[in-house]
């Protein structure tokens, strides 16, 4: 094995060449192995070879800055650029490695035994996930996305699946041309006439046509009689689903693929469930067990989402997790989105640990002096806190843990894309619990979709009472009567605006009707100890009234407040106005929600949307629904980014979200089983001839060629690398040993596909191959080549390419490779283990 440093190619210092214009070929053919040759000092030679680009081009940079390479073969024409079809073809695989880094080459890959086993694990988690998180289909907000036409008003746009966008006209009596009764008919608008469906028809194909952005339009209507282009859309839409199913398969299989110890079942942690000082609802204790199974019975790390109302009982779920973990030796770390927040878990939890003097707990926020704050970095880097309690600050670069085992994130939305992908990284080697009355949307989805745990505590405690909800246009009347009725039964109020501005003349406003009360102003930007003194005025009832900004959105329980104002309630997302509301009605007295809107006429669509979800939401326990309606709203978004999905406005949200659990729940029939790379076969007679100077470069060619069938051999990834290094030192290679590559190329693409034997006879080409035909589909559907696509059909286990024309050996080979190397492209719509 060679060391880190060399060269993966053997002797690359070119030769001396001679002058002598005398030209011999070295003639070798395709499938010949080279027996007897010394042991390759490669490190493609190994079969747990890791390609480390950034070492070997080090290497090569230093021998070629002694040794400027040259190319003599070059013939004449040859273009200095390196766009030739295997470069393309590189940089394709590249960019689509590079966003699946967990299946690179030397990355310990699922095998494809596991990988059966964990799409049946997949599957078990969809179904059970969508009776647990939405119900019965039956009951009323069940799961299905076929929209009741009945809902429809005047003028909204419906996808009808198989005709295209429309827009809703009216549910009217009509005749049928063969019938004398009246039945009922959906009547809808297209671009070019107007249809008539049937209700019971209408039940099973029509969708909502939702957006994930503000334009709630459509660029077009369809056409009745012309449905070519919504086909187009539609393939489209679908090609883009398998991508997404073939994404959360590996980000799952990478999950899982992480191992550590279980957690230990102690006989402490029955004296710590003791001393809840409540009796848990059904949802609670479910939740305990998935818990408690996640720690105690997997190796791999937690990933688990607890999705319950204000006031419901996450924080103890998260409470009995960190006590687990902790008990073992290990740190926690609580990630709360606001300071306020994170003072009230740190309170919590120092109260619910108490008695145990042993485990220590540490607060980090900018409610510290500097020396404190250093005290602490390093206290948790020493292991001398157990439990770290903060805001994004635990994030930070300076913060080094220990031994850190659990994550507690509470209310995920709230942080920015660079917390969330910190986030994200530290998923992969710690257990993560994540908190959220209102999921945000991508985490919602992967919860309903299977890949991600989810655990739903949606029975509210037996003293809760619903929230009343008045929305409504802004009036000093309606603000003054509301905060009057509250403050004549004893109890507080939050008064609430979108930003800082404005707080100061609300103030004034209301200190002239209740001058007799002590009115405060709480918001991020105060000093540390004035927010926290206010704070914690408010929560012993010493201010009545606490006009603020959304910094108590999260968490804050004060009993005695049971009237919330909202303003400007447009500004807010619908997350952020069911957190709001949930500040107050923690106890058994009656609480009242005052939302007001300046003027609906200046409002948005969407944001007139959100005001009817929220206004329509008013029960216990619906914060589940309203993250759906929300992801119905502003759409999921991609699932590793923060960007929305262009393809979701091909078909709308609906229509997309059912096509993508479609495919899940045939997600085993859309893989593709590759081949062994021995059992290739490529069944085209040519034989590359290098020239000598070529030769003459490498001081054994023998060993080369051998080393590039091993790189085949093992992988796409480590072929790419081998020719890319191979071009580094000697430059681009002559058209002789561009046909070896490109059949090397070949056979592994086919291998990968599927693809057992290629061969061809006049115009035709064959490709015998173990896809289905429903895989063919979607795979020659994601192809951007209308040329090879158009030529290609399946027939009983081949895939067939008619010619125009008889081509010559070496134009066939471009050809296959170029059509191999657009199949091989659409992979990434599906499943390919």
């Amino acid at each position: 094995m060679a060391s880190a440093g060399a060269s993966p190619l053997p002797n690359l210092r070119p030769k001396h060449r001679s002058s002598s214009l005398r030209f011999f070929s070295f003639e070798f053919p395709y499938s010949h192995t080279f027996p007897n040759l010394p042991s390759s000092k490669c490190p493609c030679h190994a079969q747990n070879w890791k390609p480390s680009r950034s070492a070997r081009t080090i290497a090569v940079f230093t021998e070629a800055s002694r040794y400027p390479p040259e190319a003599p073969w070059k013939e004449k024409g040859d273009s200095p650029s390196n766009a030739d079809d295997i470069s393309v073809l590189n940089e394709r695989i590249r960019k689509e490695l590079g966003k699946r880094r967990g299946l690179r080459s030397g990355s310990n890959a699922v095998q494809s035994a596991d990988a059966e086993q964990y799409i049946k694990t997949v599957k078990l988690q969809q179904r059970v996930g969508l009776l647990k998180l939405k119900g019965n289909a039956n009951e009323k907000g069940g799961f299905g996305y076929r929209v009741d036409p009945y809902s429809l008003q005047p003028g909204d746009y419906v996808v009808h699946r198989k005709v295209g966008i429309g827009r809703f006209v009216a549910i009217k009596f009509d005749v049928w041309k063969s019938s004398s009764e009246s039945s009922e008919y959906v009547f809808i608008e297209y671009a070019d006439g107007m249809a008539k469906l049937p209700v019971k028809q209408a039940y099973r194909m029509l969708y909502r046509y939702n957006l994930p952005n503000e334009n709630r339009r459509p660029r077009a209507l369809s056409k009745l009689n012309d449905t070519s282009a919504w086909e187009k859309r539609r393939i489209k839409g679908k090609v883009a689903v398998q991508k997404m199913v073939v994404d959360l398969m590996e980000l799952y299989l990478h999950r899982l693929k992480q191992k550590r110890p279980p957690y230990c079942k102690t006989p402490a942690m029955i004296e710590f469930v003791s001393l809840f000082p409540y009796v848990p609802t059904q949802d609670q204790k479910q939740a305990f067990i998935d818990i408690e199974k996640d720690l105690t019975e997997r190796e791999a790390p937690m990933d688990r989402l607890i999705c319950g109302d204000v006031g419901f009982g996450k924080t103890e779920v998260a409470l009995r997790a960190i006590f687990i973990v902790v008990s073992a030796g290990k740190q926690a770390m609580v990630l709360a989105p606001t300071i306020v927040l994170a003072k009230q878990h740190y309170d919590v939890i120092s109260e619910r640990f108490s008695s145990y003097h042993h485990i220590h707990i540490g607060l980090l926020s900018r409610f510290q002096t500097k020396s404190e704050k250093e005290e602490h970095l390093s206290l948790i880097k020493n292991g001398d806190l157990d439990i770290i309690v903060g805001t994004h600050a635990l994030l930070g670069d300076r913060v080094v843990y220990n031994r850190l085992g659990l994550l507690v994130v509470d209310e995920e939305q709230r942080f920015g894309v660079k917390q969330k992908e910190k986030i994200a990284s530290l998923k992969t080697s710690v257990d993560v619990l994540t908190l959220s009355a209102t999921p945000i949307p991508r985490t919602l989805y992967l919860a309903l979709t299977g890949f991600r745990d989810a655990s739903l505590i949606s029975t509210p405690p037996p003293e809760r009472v619903p929230i009343k909800t008045h929305l409504s246009a802004y009036s000093n009347e309606k603000v003054l009567s509301a905060i009057k009725f509250e403050i004549d039964r004893g109890g507080q109020v939050f008064y609430v605006l979108p930003r800082i501005k404005g707080l100061e003349e609300v103030m004034e406003f209301l200190v002239q009707s209740f001058s007799d009360i002590r009115i405060a102003i709480a918001h991020g930007k105060q000093y540390s100890k004035q927010l926290e003194e206010t704070m914690k005025m408010f929560a012993l009832g010493d201010i009545k009234i606490l006009i603020c900004t959304n910094i108590v959105e999260s968490g804050l329980n004060i009993q005695n407040a049971n009237t919330i104002i909202i303003q400007d309630v447009q500004q807010f997302g619908l997350a952020q106005l069911y957190q709001l509301r949930g500040r107050v009605g923690r106890a058994d007295k009656e609480a009242y929600a005052f939302l007001f809107y300046p003027d609906k006429e200046l409002l948005s669509e969407q944001a007139l949307e959100r005001l009817a979800a929220i206004d329509e939401y008013q029960d216990l326990g619906q914060g589940f629904q309203l993250a759906e309606r929300d992801m119905g709203i502003r759409g999921f978004g991609s699932i590793f980014g923060e960007q929305q999905s262009g393809d979701i406005g091909n078909v709308g949200v609906d229509l997309f979200f059912e096509m993508l659990f479609e495919s899940l729940s045939k997600v085993d029939e859309h893989r593709v089983v590759s081949v062994p790379y021995k059992d290739s076969q490529l069944d085209v007679n040519i034989t590359p001839r290098l020239s000598s100077e070529y030769i003459s470069n490498i001081k054994n060619p023998m060993e080369l060629l051998d080393e590039a069938e091993r790189a085949a051999e093992i992988d796409i990834w480590s072929l790419m690398q081998f020719t890319e290094q191979l071009r580094q030192q000697y430059g681009k290679e002559p058209r002789p040993m561009e046909v070896f590559l490109k059949k090397l190329y070949v056979r592994r693409m086919a291998a990968d596909l599927g693809i057992s034997r290629i061969y061809a006879s006049e115009k035709t080409v064959a490709m015998k191959t173990n896809m289905s035909k429903k895989v063919f589909n979607l795979m020659s559907e994601a192809m951007k080549s209308d040329i090879h696509r158009n030529s290609l059909t399946y027939t009983g286990g081949e895939i067939m390419a008619e010619l125009l024309v008889e081509l010559p050996k070496e134009q066939l080979l471009n050809w296959i490779f170029q059509c191999l190397a657009e199949l091989y492209s659409s992979l990434a719509a599906l499943v390919k283990y």
